[in-house]
């Protein structure tokens, strides 16, 4: 780590910070959506409704569903909108889905409401934070997106353990009522602030502080993307990730039951997740910078596989925190490398359009994780079998990776 040229971040962050706060707030805001947070809200949504594992996972995965079919039109809007509206109509729309959660009184309405929380938080919060960063910088395109990616493991450190303490206090629908509060009458107005015009300037202003001039890099449509062997290769490792992070996270309080760990104790170690995602998510960024996000991307599968190995076949309760860590470390590394690859490969133009579309297949591939895992806990498979299933796929989608620079 000793590397990481902090003075360069600093100095880059002093130059940018209104727009890199943006750029954070947003991925902290994506929390609300995510599946590790909805997640803890599983055992209480179970108990209410009165659904199996594979019941609660089917209910994910049809309103995920309907959000990944929705989210390449919505996500394209960030090519054309106005980023400070784009951000706050985000904001606006979070707020709802929280609230929707937390009123839903049927089965149907929960569909509805996981759809919002998806759509809203999970996709397009995310997509304005990582897409915002990439559209604003040139030539530091991987420090700002590691910057801002902060906001992720913040989120992810952070919610977890206190909707834990909410949920015990309160109510799994009163917390939802919280989170919309947070979200409507704290972050949407910083959000408003940040991106402010300051002196007739927009925020893309910033990209003057950081950016070549005199480059214009290839620009690549969507069509033209899809068309080329590259996208293919790229799309496996991009849905290794999803899957099997989407799938783990929402049902690790199931999984922590089976081997013994306490629900306190395994949400606790997303501290350590956070902790590992941010000090890699920094260097990532370093890095990226220096080598070029698509060198690195097949090393990026690397702690995933380690983790699925800890989490298989360690049952002693620091599993629990190793695995998270090593999951927090690639989390950093892809939150960091995807947006930067995408723009590196196919520019920036169009790349709301190529990234939406790129995070409605791997919404695809969120839906299906927990239910698939639902069903496989359901019919008591052999640990064994799942964790080498799932690393022989992740070994695979890294060497796939490896084939793009050739």
């Amino acid at each position: 780590m000793s590397s990481i040229p902090r003075s360069s971040y600093l100095n880059f962050v002093r130059a940018n910070g209104r727009v890199l706060a943006f750029g954070f707030l947003m991925a902290f805001a994506s929390t609300f959506g995510q599946s590790y947070f909805i997640g803890i809200f599983s055992p209480d949504i179970e108990a209410a409704f009165g659904l199996s594992h594979t019941e609660w996972g089917s209910v994910y995965m049809v309103g995920t569903l309907l959000s990944a079919a929705l989210l390449t039109y919505t996500g394209s809007w960030a090519d054309r909108a106005n980023l400070r509206v784009y951000a706050l109509l985000v904001c606006g729309a979070l707020t709802a889905a929280c609230l929707a959660a937390a009123l839903a009184s049927s089965v149907w309405f929960l569909v509805f409401a996981i759809f919002l929380l998806r759509q809203t938080g999970q996709g397009l919060a995310t997509h304005t934070a990582v897409t915002g960063m990439v559209k604003i910088f040139q030539e530091n395109r991987g420090k700002a997106v590691a910057v801002a990616s902060l906001g992720f493991p913040t989120g992810r450190a952070l919610a977890p353990v206190i909707a834990v303490a909410a949920i015990a206090a309160f109510g799994w629908r009163e917390t939802y009522v919280g989170c919309a509060a947070l979200v409507g009458l704290m972050i949407l107005p910083a959000v408003a602030f940040l991106l402010r015009p300051t002196d007739g300037a927009s925020p893309e202003g910033a990209a003057v502080v950081s950016g070549k001039d005199g480059e214009k890099p290839v620009e690549a449509t969507l069509r033209q993307a899809v068309r080329g062997a590259t996208f293919y290769l790229l799309l496996p490792g991009f849905l290794a990730t999803a899957f099997f992070d989407t799938a783990l996270g929402f049902h690790l309080l199931s999984i922590s039951q089976l081997k013994g760990w306490s629900p306190e104790w395994v949400t606790a170690g997303y501290i350590a997740h956070a902790a590992a995602s941010l000090v890699f998510s920094i260097w990532a960024g370093s890095w990226v910078d220096r080598y070029g996000a698509v060198r690195l991307l097949p090393y990026s599968m690397v702690p995933y596989v380690i983790g699925l190995l800890v989490l298989g076949f360690v049952d002693h309760a620091f599993g629990a925190w190793v695995y998270l860590a090593l999951f927090g470390v690639g989390f950093g590394i892809k939150a960091t490398l995807i947006p930067v690859a995408l723009s590196d490969l196919y520019g920036t133009k169009h790349v709301g359009a190529i990234r939406s579309f790129t995070a409605t297949l791997s919404v695809f591939s969120t839906a299906l994780g927990p239910p698939v895992l639902g069903w496989a806990l359901d019919i008591a498979a052999p640990i064994w079998a799942m964790t080498w299933i799932a690393v022989g796929y992740f070994i695979l989608s890294g060497v796939m990776m490896g084939f793009i620079r050739r």
